[in-house]
């Protein structure tokens, strides 16, 4: 697959509604016909525009690229709520040291520019979209709704969200887990790093025959490979437990149980029927979403 932007060079576009534009739009052109009806978040392919179309339904941009008419098919129309749930606890500050170097992002910010891309492709067909930033330090709550400017304004306290504390445990949200339990989908973005199963048990509540949840687990090169040398202490963001080790040493180990993680949290979500789609935030957005969007299509 054609990798089009890269996070580093997006990370230098502060703009977060001209990021999330620009992905979107990338990956609707290059997206074929859905393979069933459903809820949320299902494009279909562009086709070359013919007498009677509906001029509403052109697509200008692509217009001004390939000097042809081409219109956007869409599957059904759509009343459903999008939302958009973003971990906001310490634990995703989290970056690798490469990407550091070069200015880039780390997860909580990858996680923010990911949904507001998603939340753009929800609008534009017709959903109303919601965001809940959960952390126990600033939880943040916006409404779903529909419309380009409530998605300006979402974006904004998209922008102004930090990361800080921990994830609260499903108990502290449970008014917003109320407003969430409609005909609709959940996409929560997360490193499910958790202490007492609260991110897993948090997307259980959401579960039903009229919610569709999709967990995007984020990870970073240097989680994934561990290329730490020398001795080495590492501190809990969230907790303050330290500890002190051997990169080299404890480099196999660690690696072990990493792995023994992804397969638990695999299962768990697996069992609950929620959708899960891995990365890791050196990947390109436009993968992520092409990702999200198959895994959209293989709803029963």
């Amino acid at each position: 697959m054609q990798q089009f932007i890269d996070p580093l060079t997006l990370a230098r576009v502060k703009d977060m509604p001209l990021v999330a534009r620009t992905v979107a739009q990338g990956v609707l052109h290059g997206q074929h016909a859905s393979q069933r009806r459903g809820a949320g978040i299902e494009f279909s392919q562009y086709r070359v525009y013919e007498p009677g179309d509906d001029l509403a339904k052109l697509d200008w941009k692509l217009f001004a690229r390939s000097d042809r008419y081409f219109v956007r098919e869409a599957e059904r129309e759509s009343n459903i709520n999008v939302w958009l749930v973003i971990d906001a606890s310490a634990s995703m500050a989290q970056i690798s040291a490469a990407s550091a170097a070069q200015g880039g992002w780390n997860k909580f910010d990858y996680a923010r520019y990911l949904l507001a891309t998603i939340g753009f492709l929800a609008q534009q067909q017709g959903d109303a979209v919601g965001l809940l930033g959960l952390s126990t330090a600033a939880p943040s709550y916006f409404p779903a709704m529909a419309g380009e400017k409530h998605w300006q304004a979402l974006m904004l306290a998209l922008a102004r969200m930090r990361s800080g504390g921990r994830f609260p445990a499903p108990a502290m949200v449970q008014a917003q887990l109320g407003r969430m339990r409609h005909h609709g989908l959940v996409i929560v973005v997360s490193d499910f790093y958790q202490q007492d199963n609260e991110v897993v048990d948090f997307a259980s509540q959401l579960t039903g025959p009229n919610t569709d949840v999709v967990g995007i687990t984020l990870g970073c090169e240097d989680e994934t490979t561990f290329p730490y040398t020398g001795t080495l202490r590492f501190e809990d963001r969230e907790t303050g437990q330290q500890v002190l080790v051997s990169g080299d040493e404890a480099r196999a180990t660690y690696l072990e149980n990493r792995g023994e993680f992804q397969q638990q949290l695999s299962v768990q979500l697996q069992r609950l029927q929620i959708q899960q789609v891995l990365t890791d935030i050196e990947q390109p957005l436009d993968q992520v979403l092409h990702a999200f969007l198959r895994a959209r299509q293989q709803v029963n």
